[in-house]
């Protein structure tokens, strides 16, 4: 797939190399594109210079590479770069080799793909659990991709959660534990003293019998960071059965990803998309 990129005051760099690199593209990508660029519709070197107004084009030589599932997507925000989908829940964003191979987001997303003739693979930048609803953010082009992970693995990506947790919270709480495996519970993570440091920020939203919504942030994104922290806080989300969660009036977690906050690496525009609660977390307000 051949990508267009414009050179502008806002990611001018001086060689393609440094272009590139500006983005985070990593050696081994760098090898497989620096036969395939081109600046003006004219074959180039990696290292030729690049001026304001040039139209870089790279060949990333990457196709659409996985089987199309044709389910309707709900498509929160999208442009040249970026696709940000709200996930529904019971679902996986891709294949884990076993049970869910062809039945995926990722899936759905590339059936998205093929009736827009974009042959392109299908690129998520982070994941949700399987149960876990809300917004996941694809790029759409190599050096998009390169760029949002580099931001989602310094923290720079911002990524709100709403959850329905039991108890009443503080109106605004700080964790700051270290979240590790389970060794005696395969798939489940416990806070743990040889584990990785993780950093959730709550505010209650609202109070309810039993219960509370909250807001949560996370400054790192451990794997099940919020259901563990709240389990280990003594709120655990209503519906996590594997963390405490009482099932009375759920039966998944809680948990939905509400908002996202990051800028458009390419053109630089700020982006602030939110996503309303789904219908079963949505009558947990009653």
């Amino acid at each position: 797939m051949k990508y267009n990129y414009k050179i502008n005051e806002a990611n001018y760099q001086k060689t393609v190399l440094d272009f590139v690199t500006h983005y985070h593209l990593g050696n081994e990508k760098i090898k497989r594109i620096k036969d395939f660029v081109y600046i003006n519709d004219k074959k180039s070197s990696i290292s030729d210079s690049l001026y304001l107004g040039d139209i870089l084009t790279i060949d990333d030589n990457e196709v659409l590479d996985i089987p199309c599932l044709d389910k309707r997507i709900d498509i929160l925000y999208e442009d040249d770069n970026v696709l940000l989908v709200n996930k529904p829940i019971g679902i996986a964003i891709h294949s884990d080799g076993n049970e869910n191979v062809n039945n995926t987001l990722a899936n759905m997303v590339a059936s998205y793909f093929k009736r827009r003739n974009l042959d392109m693979p299908v690129r998520y930048i982070h994941r949700l659990d399987y149960d876990t609803s809300g917004i996941v953010i694809f790029a759409k082009d190599i050096l998009t991709m390169s760029y949002l992970s580099y931001l989602l693995e310094n923290h720079k990506i911002r990524r709100d959660y709403l959850a329905f947790v039991e108890g009443v919270c503080d109106d605004e709480f700080r964790i700051e534990k270290p979240i590790g495996r389970n060794r005696h519970v395969n798939g489940k993570y416990i806070v743990s003293k040889s584990g990785k440091m993780a950093i959730t920020n709550g505010k209650t939203l609202e109070k309810y019998k039993g219960r509370c919504l909250v807001r949560l942030s996370l400054e790192t994104g451990r794997t099940h960071q919020i259901r563990v922290h709240m389990a280990s806080i003594g709120h655990p989300l209503l519906g996590d059965k594997l963390y405490g969660g009482s099932l009375k009036l759920i039966q998944r977690q809680a948990l939905h990803s509400y908002y996202v906050e990051f800028d458009n690496p390419i053109t630089k525009k700020k982006i602030q998309i939110s996503c309303k609660l789904p219908a079963d977390m949505d009558k947990l307000k009653k």
